[in-house]
């Protein structure tokens, strides 16, 4: 199985910065693309980003420019620097790892963006 530990959510106000992380652990060997979708309240989940273990990153338009997906493979981590946050930022946020044939999700981590 795989385990996946997310942290940095909370509470910041508009215009703000967090920075995610979700480290990876338990088989892992062949660990593919990681990445993070978020869902809002009586939203589905949406994809925010992702990067292939190559290095490719992919966001979502309505965080280019704001978001920096990052990933360290020797740490199995991956990360979510947010900046210029907005309340329709707010959501709980997962990490999500492509292993082999299988997508493991974290807990899911809560941000909120109001004054």
């Amino acid at each position: 199985q795989v385990q996946l530990v997310e942290s940095g959510g909370g509470l910041v106000q508009p215009g703000g910065s967090l920075r995610l992380s979700c480290e990876a652990s338990g088989r892992i060997f062949g660990i593919g693309a990681m990445g993070w979708y978020r869902q809002a309240p009586g939203k589905q989940r949406e994809l925010v980003a992702r990067i292939f273990s190559g290095g490719s990153i992919a966001y979502a338009d309505y965080v280019k420019g704001r978001f920096t997906i990052s990933r360290d493979n020797a740490l199995n981590t991956v990360y979510l620097q947010m900046n210029s946050l907005n309340p329709e930022d707010t959501g709980v946020y997962y990490c999500y790892a492509y292993v082999l044939t299988t997508t493991y999700w974290g807990q899911g981590t809560q941000v909120t963006v109001s004054s």
